[in-house]
């Protein structure tokens, strides 16, 4: 499966930069399917009041996807890689 992967910074009230990719399958284009992903994987860390929008998340690149991701989207239709300050 090819996915796609979406770059994300978000910086936290305390002014730390979480950095996490948003992994979704290639077919998904639209940015705010991507967004409602990103907002859904901040509500689960209770950062719900951090904005997503094109200015913190990009398109970065293709990749096939590792069998946690596929497993991931098929039950949520996303999967997160959490790279910097997301604890």
């Amino acid at each position: 499966m090819k996915v796609a992967v979406w770059d994300t910074y978000v910086t936290k009230t305390d002014g730390k930069v979480m950095h996490f990719d948003i992994i979704a399958p290639v077919e998904i284009k639209d940015p705010a399917t991507i967004y409602t992903f990103g907002k859904a994987y901040l509500h689960g860390k209770n950062l719900e009041n951090l904005a997503i929008s094109s200015k913190e998340c990009a398109f970065c690149h293709v990749e096939e996807a590792l069998p946690e991701m596929v497993d991931a989207i098929q039950k949520q239709g996303y999967y997160i890689i959490e790279m910097q300050n997301c604890a």
